[in-house]
């Protein structure tokens, strides 16, 4: 179903149909997902942190051949291979890379001049007038209310910062589900939303339907520093709550264990990681320890999003979990997204107040 039409800069810029945006999950936003969403005129993203180059690759030829829809390619900016892993995206024609910390103007250049559309995701008024200076061609603004690692000031307040500081396309992001999310993101001046954990939730994800039923039950999320060393948004689970009262020895004897099992998963050398956490410390301004716990996050999020143990992993999440209560198709969720949006936009004259 095609549905209503609600024409955006976002829309414009991406050549997608709906100004709904799925956002890079590591472990989740891979080529099944992503497929389902670009065919249901959305813009897929490939969370490409958790792949090898050769992943990336096959996940990237995957897509291409499910469907001629445009879609993106999630990069972390400060991987050793980012460069390398930018020309992939140029080679195979994607229309979308996004980052989840601020690309160098060096390789916004490099992408810009092939046609890739550069969207890096901010948490700060100060981070989004950087990347717009160096080019970036729009921005994703996420507040407090996303899952994974998000700064503490809500979406209400982080976005029309944003809006009011730069003149390119704006994506809101952090609490976002449904088609009344959109419509007041589009009445803020935003350009579209971006939603992971409302996608994780959908028919189309790949993550094992037990831990969807997890999800599904969940009433409330914490934010720890316990995983990485750093805020991340999850689940609140009894693991969880064994990882908040663990000691610092013991988080730190937990990631090398896990910077082990992340290097025989994702087949870098250890040199390789530690050029990454070199890279990581610089552009993060991470402690020592910080960059060491980083390792936890890939695998404890394996743990449950592939290999379905939410009992040994955690669940990143957004607030948005506690109202969500069903597992739509991506082309069912997007249709009413927009549709919602459009009635509520459509009704508004009705609703104001006359003199």
């Amino acid at each position: 179903m095609i549905g209503p039409v609600l024409d955006t800069p976002l829309t414009r810029l991406t050549g997608v149909r709906h100004p709904v945006v799925q956002t890079g999950m590591g472990w989740v936003a891979g080529p099944r997902l992503v497929t389902a969403v670009a065919r249901a005129g959305g813009l897929g993203i490939l969370a490409s942190a958790t792949m090898t180059l050769d992943g990336l690759r096959a996940a990237i030829e995957e897509v291409r051949s499910r469907t001629d829809a445009p879609f993106g390619v999630n990069l972390r900016a400060d991987a050793a291979d980012a460069a390398e892993r930018a020309r992939l995206l140029i080679e195979h024609g994607v229309r979308v890379a996004s980052f989840a910390l601020a690309p160098s103007r060096e390789l916004i250049a490099t992408l810009k001049d092939a046609g890739v559309v550069v969207i890096p995701s901010v948490g700060a008024r100060r981070h989004a007038e950087k990347v717009a200076a160096w080019g970036a061609d729009a921005v994703l603004v996420q507040g407090g209310e996303g899952g994974g690692h998000t700064g503490p000031v809500a979406t209400t307040l982080l976005l029309p910062q944003v809006l009011d500081a730069v003149g390119i396309p704006v994506i809101a992001a952090g609490g976002f589900f449904d088609g009344r999310g959109l419509a007041a993101a589009l009445a803020y001046g935003a350009s579209g939303v971006a939603m992971g954990t409302r996608f994780l939730l959908t028919a189309d994800s790949p993550v094992p339907d037990a831990v969807k039923r997890v999800y599904l039950g969940a009433a409330e999320t914490v934010v720890t520093r316990q995983v990485d060393g750093i805020p991340h948004r999850v689940l609140r689970t009894p693991l969880v709550d064994g990882l908040e009262r663990s000691g610092r020895i013991f988080g730190l004897a937990r990631a090398l264990r896990n910077a082990a099992r992340f290097r025989r998963v994702s087949g870098m050398s250890w040199a390789r990681m530690a050029r990454d956490g070199l890279a990581m410390r610089r552009g993060r301004d991470l402690t020592w320890s910080q960059v060491l716990m980083a390792a936890n996050t890939p695998m404890l999020l394996k743990a449950a999003m592939v290999d379905g143990r939410p009992d040994l992993g955690v669940m990143a999440s957004g607030q948005a979990v506690a109202v969500i209560d069903s597992l739509p198709t991506c082309e069912e969720l997007i249709d009413a997204i927009v549709t919602g949006a459009a009635g509520v936009l459509r009704a508004l004259p009705d609703r104001l107040v006359r003199p």
